[in-house]
């Protein structure tokens, strides 16, 4: 999990730094190692030398393409489901029908748990039991969508970048550098799905939908992993992971705009990436385009983090929606699965606190969430946002705090989490009627407006009489009123 697929900075650019001042002799300023030749520095026959080179390699690579040798998509799923099902193993136990069993009355017993803790019914139509092979190919579709807008994006700038005597030498063998661009891809994400596949213990546990809509999944061979050297029994353990993958399937069944409001924010941040060209002229001034053909030296090139994208305002706006946004579901289901089995299962608080670990020292989810869309989900919102969902249910009651998510809107942002006084304030003042009753909203505030200026009006001596000691003595405000 060292290697940054998509070649995301990890926040220090001390080893990108020094590859950039390094190798400062001819070529530095010759983006793809041609050297002075040609017109502007360009060598055609260098270019379809390498280019030569590229295909053969990729005619090698066939097992990794689609029919025909055709490639689809910014990224090359076939690739990465090969080499994330190679990390497995080759062989992977399946799930025994006594496992199936105990993951569906586990399921169950959950969901009977949550109706007392959540006003959301459940979410889920049926629960399985994944082995890791299930969890790759039931979860790749999502996460097409969550990496082909940063690959497109990418890809096109690199194509953007060629010279203009390079795109029109180049013509349709522009497409070789896309296949070159998805192999690529499709290895970095293989590499980290496998990784993944192999501790990831339910389908939401990086908290987002993974699987198909309306399926609970566990994966016991991961769970009996980590049951190990804890105090809990290991069917406890089931019972709480089935808590807390049932909670995150009735916030995503029945909060229709938030699976679109995640991937969106995805979206969002790929639009804005900026590419660092410099890294690509520094790995390309020591490439002999014959050496290409050497899936090895490949492998050495595309390790070498040569994208690295700049981070920019539209980025850091997205991530900060993102990485609020992921705070705000996983610490809900932290307060809605306390609330549920805190005093049903007596190790459902150190079970808490040990997932929070192992947020917090970077785990397989956090790693590769970081590593594949660039953000990393710092545990300090996740804490935050179940403070905040923690005081909005004593002081708000369940349902109001669940009423908070039906329009995005009524969301608290970063500055709430780190200061929730004001937002639940808000909400106990009707803030979550806002968008249902603008009738009512129009009320209390003239409601408000009355106490306001039948404060400032002098009181009478005669309590009874006070409407009449008030037009008396305050004509002008009571003729402003009516």
């Amino acid at each position: 999990m060292s290697d940054l697929p998509f070649g995301f900075s990890s926040g220090d650019d001390d080893d990108s730094g020094k590859r950039r001042n390094e190798g400062n002799g001819p070529g530095g300023n010759d983006p793809f190692g041609f050297g002075a030749a040609g017109a502007g520095g360009f060598d055609p026959s260098q270019l379809g030398q390498m280019l030569s080179q590229l295909g053969q390699m990729i005619s090698g690579m066939g097992q990794g393409m689609g029919p025909g040798g055709a490639q689809s998509g910014p990224v090359n799923y076939d690739v990465a489901k090969r080499l994330a099902r190679q990390q497995l193993g080759a062989t992977i136990a399946p799930i025994t029908s006594g496992t199936t069993t105990a993951v569906t009355d586990a399921s169950h017993l959950a969901e009977l748990w949550l109706d007392g803790a959540t006003v959301l019914p459940a979410g889920a139509t049926k629960s399985v039991a994944w082995t890791p092979n299930d969890w790759i190919e039931e979860t790749l579709p999502t996460w097409k969508r969550l990496c082909d807008p940063v690959a497109e994006q990418i890809s096109g700038m690199w194509t953007a970048q060629l010279p203009e005597e390079a795109k029109q030498f180049a013509g349709p063998m522009v497409g070789m550098l896309g296949q070159m661009g998805g192999l690529a891809f499709g290895s970095q994400l293989g590499q980290a799905l496998g990784q993944l596949a192999k501790e990831v213990l339910t389908s939401t546990d990086i908290g987002l939908p993974l699987g198909p809509a309306g399926t609970a999944a566990l994966l016991p061979t991961a769970i009996s992993a980590f049951s190990e050297g804890l105090e809990q029994p290991e069917s406890e353990i089931m019972v709480f992971l089935a808590a807390r993958e049932a909670a995150h399937q009735r916030l995503f069944a029945h909060v229709p705009w938030l699976r679109q409001q995640v991937l969106g924010a995805v979206e969002d941040y790929a639009r804005g990436i900026k590419m660092d060209f410099s890294a690509i002229e520094e790995a390309a001034q020591g490439i002999d385009p014959m050496s290409l053909s050497d899936p090895a030296k490949l492998e050495e090139l595309l390790s070498q983090g040569t994208f690295e994208p700049q981070t920019t305002p539209e980025q850091k706006q997205a991530l900060e929606r993102l990485e609020t946004l992921l705070a705000l579901i996983e610490g809900w289901v932290d307060v809605v699965v306390g609330d549920a089995v805190g005093e049903r299962l007596p190790g459902a608080n150190a079970l808490s606190e040990t997932l929070r670990r192992r947020r917090a020292t970077g785990g397989p989810a956090e790693q590769t969430f970081a590593t594949l869309v660039g953000l990393e989900l710092r545990p300090r919102k996740v804490r935050e946002a179940s403070a905040l969902w923690r005081r909005l249910t004593t002081d708000a009651g369940m349902e109001r705090r669940d009423k908070v998510w039906e329009h995005p809107d009524l969301l608290p942002d970063s500055t709430d989490l780190d200061s929730p006084a004001g937002f639940i304030d808000s909400i106990i003042g009707g803030g979550t009627g806002v968008f249902d009753d603008p009738l009512a909203q129009l009320a209390a505030t003239e409601a408000r407006e009355r106490d306001a200026a039948g404060r400032d009006t002098p009181k009478s001596a005669e309590p009874d009489s006070d409407e009449n000691s008030r037009d008396e003595g305050d004509s002008d405000s009571a003729s402003g009123k009516s």
